[in-house]
């Protein structure tokens, strides 16, 4: 079965699929993105990651590419098209094409929009999270409005690089504080010694990740304390658990941060009872 992907109002072979040379997600990174899981044959989330797309389209004054009940249907299409019972769906918002200005274009130009589906397997998935992942600490140095869920992510690009050059999976940006801000794909999570949830306010300094939000949802069905404050890495370093959060990860247990081990170097109970209990309180909307 061929990819297919949805390009400005068109399904198309994903080998075909194609932009304008000047558009100006290519030439400025002037766009924003989402991407959802798809587990089961659902799609994950997808009101919060609709909100989030439609908060982040108006932090940089660029209008949704048709409503939003369309572009459900699309995502959904193209999940089905594409065969996708598990894997993740991409959709991408530029400001669409122009002659290159730094200024907004004059006049109406439609924003552009890609949407594409590819498979993951969810058995490699899980066994990655009964060994757990290593990750590094990178210093900060992306700009400061983060929380906007754009395509501009070549600081992140180059964190993840030097992660894998290090054998390891994922790398957190530290402030200049000292304390961790989030991962380069991820948002980042300890428990500490009481059992008690910290990851960073999602303010200006982080992106408000979707998967965090449920996993919030999934704590307070546990009862379990979750507190919203900056940890440093020296209490990453003394967690009883570490984990994080995306998409693209769910919930992922973090087992050594800087060539040092968190606790035993196994993943911890309370992580893997967090991933586990995610599909049963995650909204799921059906797509194929």
């Amino acid at each position: 079965m061929p990819r297919i992907a949805y390009v400005n109002g068109r399904y198309v072979r994903h080998a075909d699929a194609a932009v304008h040379v000047e558009d100006r997600g290519y030439q400025f990174a002037d766009g924003v993105y989402e991407v959802c899981e798809v587990a089961r044959g659902f799609i994950m989330d997808m009101t919060r990651h609709l909100d989030r797309l439609g908060r982040s389209l108006g932090e940089l004054e660029i209008g949704w590419p048709m409503s939003r009940k369309a572009l459900e249907l699309v995502m959904r299409e193209v999940v089905r098209r594409n065969g996708v019972r598990d894997g993740l769906v991409y959709l991408q918002v530029t400001r669409g094409v122009a002659p290159r200005d730094h200024f907004f274009p004059a006049g109406h130009v439609a924003p552009a929009i890609v949407v594409t589906a590819k498979r993951a397997s969810r058995a490699a998935a899980d066994k990655r999270a009964e060994t757990g992942i290593k990750v590094i600490t990178v210093p900060e140095n992306r700009w400061e409005r983060v929380d906007i869920k754009t395509v501009g992510l070549l600081p992140n690009v180059l964190a993840r690089q030097k992660a894998r050059r290090s054998g390891a999976a994922e790398a957190w940006f530290v402030d200049h504080d000292g304390t961790v801000k989030e991962g380069a794909a991820t948002n980042a999570w300890i428990v500490t010694q009481d059992g008690t949830l910290v990851t960073r306010p999602a303010d200006f300094g982080i992106l408000r990740g979707v998967t965090r939000a449920t996993v919030m949802d999934i704590a307070a069905s546990m009862n379990l304390t979750v507190e919203e404050r900056p940890f440093t890495v020296q209490e990453a370093h003394e967690a009883r658990e570490a984990f994080i959060t995306a998409a693209t990860t769910v919930v992922m247990p973090v087992v050594e941060i800087d060539g040092r081990t968190v606790a035993n170097g196994h993943p911890g109970s309370l992580t893997l009872s967090l991933r586990n209990a995610f599909f049963d309180i995650a909204e799921k909307s059906r797509a194929c």
